[in-house]
């Protein structure tokens, strides 16, 4: 009976946790939704055009750097108020690419520079505060190297910079590939709502939201009086965010500015890029969350800056609460636990519920029809709590201080359907660390789809549906990825 009620405990604390998380994010759809009722004001150019420094921080791109610079360079801004930085920690031969395309830009007049440290020090975070040193501009807009800026990027987004408390604008994220595979369209579903609901809801109640690493602009003033680009955590455009707005700075997000990029299409390169924002988001939340309570921002500022950080952690209870759904529901067979219990346990039904509104929202506010999203939903749910187990590892590395270098997720300029990255020199063919627990966790859960029929129980039935569909295509994807052919 002990092993029983410890098992329901968990469980329940688990839920209990992923549901408080559920009513943040409810707050945030009431947050889009409200805003959507109010016309923006959409400011002019300014009468003094300013100067704006463009840094390009590259790292071993030889697929996409000469997509990058031309890019930039189609930018529709005066060349005399342009500066373009390419900061290039590059090691193998796109360095010379890199030079070549730089020279080509120089003689038809613009003001481009190739940047070389002798030493990459501190990943990104190093090169960019690197660049900001000798930036010749007032304000600094970032593109990674899978981002194609549209030509008025920079004519839509500086008139944001109206109040000169006005530290950062951000840009809505774009795909010019989400339809190239099940896991690129999984993807764009879940950026899209991160990109609709959550950060417009955050910047119209005055919360605290992130810069996104790319397709945004910073005043250069901003940037310096917040301490600059730190290297400490794997996610230095979060740790950035929070100083800066903490100093009293205010950032706007931009929603119907749209920047295109490229989303990963290799298993591996996701999983990478997953870890990568996962563990620095715990690695932010453990430096910055002392200095959020103790700022004079608020109550309601404090409590979901904290949620927003710690966000992270639900990755630990959905892995938990699915591990222990199974024994649960063998728990329940045995009628040794009141049947209270388990009608109490429906009321975490409304998590769900809210979760699925938010991205019914996202979807509308993208004007995609419903079987679209009838289609995506269930996917995308089974492939994130799939994706539990590895963000959990992520997790706790983070938490327990596990340091680990900047993994750049690789680039592979596939945009079109029958493009493939067979001969892309940056695609690691192995079989990653996880391959062999996420298959155990895939036949796990094909017990529990079975159990309920042995025990007559359907009612954790499509949890465990999700949970088989989530590691089989992950297991898939892994495996497929890691043969030769592609």
């Amino acid at each position: 009976m002990i092993w029983q009620i410890t098992i329901l405990a968990l469980y329940t604390l688990s839920l209990s946790i992923i549901f408080i998380f559920s009513i943040g994010q409810a707050y945030l759809i009431f947050s889009y939704l409200r805003s959507k009722r109010k016309t923006d004001v959409v400011p002019v150019m300014p009468p003094i055009i300013p100067f704006v420094t463009v840094q390009l921080p590259l790292f071993n791109e030889l697929y996409v750097v000469e997509r990058l610079i031309k890019s930039v360079c189609t930018l529709n801004y005066p060349k005399d108020k342009l500066e373009i930085q390419v900061l290039d920690d590059s090691t193998d031969l796109s360095l010379i690419e890199t030079e070549n395309i730089i020279n080509k830009m120089k003689v038809l007049g613009f003001d481009i520079v190739h940047i070389k440290r002798e030493k990459n020090t501190g990943f990104k975070a190093g090169a960019l505060q690197f660049g900001l040193n000798i930036a010749k501009g007032e304000f600094i807009a970032i593109f990674d190297a899978d981002f194609l800026p549209e030509k008025d990027f920079l004519k839509k987004l500086i008139p944001y910079f109206n109040q000169p408390n006005i530290g950062m604008v951000q840009s809505r994220w774009g795909h010019i590939n989400n339809d190239y595979s099940l896991l690129t369209k999984i993807q764009a579903f879940g950026l899209d709502g991160h990109f609709t609901v959550e950060q417009t809801g955050r910047n119209k109640a005055n919360l605290f939201m992130n810069f996104n690493g790319t397709a945004g602009i910073w005043r250069k003033q901003c940037i310096t009086e917040a301490g600059g680009w730190q290297h400490d955590t794997l996610t230095e455009d979060l740790d950035l965010s929070y100083r800066a707005q903490l100093k009293g700075w205010e950032f706007t997000y931009v929603e119907n500015v749209v920047t295109p990029a490229e989303l990963p299409v290799e298993s591996n390169a996701l999983r990478s890029q997953q870890h990568r924002w996962t563990k620095g988001a715990i690695e932010t939340s453990k430096k910055m969350i002392k200095e959020i309570w103790r700022a004079d921002v608020g109550l309601k500022k404090k409590i979901f800056g904290t949620l927003h950080l710690m966000n992270s952690y639900v990755f630990i209870f959905v892995f938990i609460t699915s591990i222990l759904s199974v024994p649960v529901l063998v728990i329940k067979s045995y009628n040794e636990i009141s049947p209270t219990y388990f009608n109490l346990m429906t009321f975490f039904l409304l998590g769900f519920i809210i979760i699925t509104v938010f991205y019914i929202v996202a979807s509308i506010s993208k004007k995609e029809n419903i079987k679209t999203f009838a289609k995506l939903y269930p996917m995308f749910l089974s492939v994130s709590m799939a994706l539990s187990f590895h963000n959990s590892m992520a997790v706790l590395e983070g938490l327990f201080g596990f340091k680990s270098d900047f993994i750049r997720t690789p680039k592979f300029n596939i945009t079109d359907l029958k493009q493939n990255f067979e001969e892309n020199i940056y695609v690691k063919r192995i079989l990653p660390k996880a391959f062999f627990l996420e298959f155990a966790l895939f036949i796990y859960f094909a017990f529990g789809l079975i159990s309920a029929f042995y025990f007559k129980d359907f009612a954790l039935f499509p949890f465990h549906l999700m949970l088989f569909s989530g590691f089989g295509i992950l297991t898939f994807y892994s495996f497929k990825h890691s043969l030769k052919k592609v």
